[in-house]
């Protein structure tokens, strides 16, 4: 019999509304499929393990993702492809996922590939080019020494967010705007996307 996850009852019930009844769908679609699935949190989100990695959930601000971790192997898509981290892209409501009978028998064969010990080839990272930082957005974080401190800590895709989300803005007034708020949040030692990072 699967194992349940209290955790993952609590992150349910505090995700967005619309997103609810899609992440307890597919929490009983994965049970039904798999009844010896194992539920625990890893990252902050919601993972199916069943000897192995079988399969994930999230919410965010406006849509839900559900994936499969050999994804490559039982779609032949790239993880992250269709615009979101899941494998079926951006779920804003039931009607955005494959029919049951498929989902089932997807998680099924993802099943099969963790019993047969067939693993994911690990393929080399991209190599990631120089970050182009403005001098304007050097010049505002080096004012506030706490946000430089974290700044400087931040991973490469940390770093990039927030260069990405100040100077992306079409404005000046809002590109302002956006650089005090991130020079804010560094300083008290938050991430660009905060709001969505949850307690495992």
């Amino acid at each position: 019999m699967g194992a349940k996850d209290k955790r993952i009852d609590a992150y349910i019930g505090k995700s967005a509304d619309f997103a609810q009844p899609i992440l307890r769908h597919m929490r009983k679609l994965v049970h039904t499929a798999c009844p010896n699935i194992e539920e625990t949190m890893k990252w902050s989100f919601p993972h199916f393990d069943y000897k192995g990695m079988l399969c994930s959930m999230a919410a965010f601000k406006q849509h839900a993702v559900f994936g499969f971790w050999k994804e490559k192997i039982l779609l032949g898509t790239n993880p992250g492809s269709k615009g979101a981290m899941g494998s079926f892209g951006k779920i804003t409501s039931l009607a955005d996922l494959p029919a049951d009978k498929v989902l089932i028998g997807l998680i099924r064969k993802a099943a099969k590939l963790n019993d047969e010990g067939i693993k994911v080839a690990r393929t080399r990272p991209a190599k990631r080019s120089p970050l182009n930082i403005p001098s304007y957005f050097m010049a505002a974080i080096r004012k506030n020494k706490k946000a430089m401190k974290k700044f400087d800590e931040f991973s490469y895709s940390h770093k990039k967010e927030y260069i990405e989300w100040v100077t992306e803005a079409k404005t000046e007034e809002t590109r302002n705007r956006r650089l005090a708020t991130a020079v804010t949040w560094m300083a008290e030692g938050k991430v660009k996307e905060w709001k969505y990072v949850r307690e495992s």
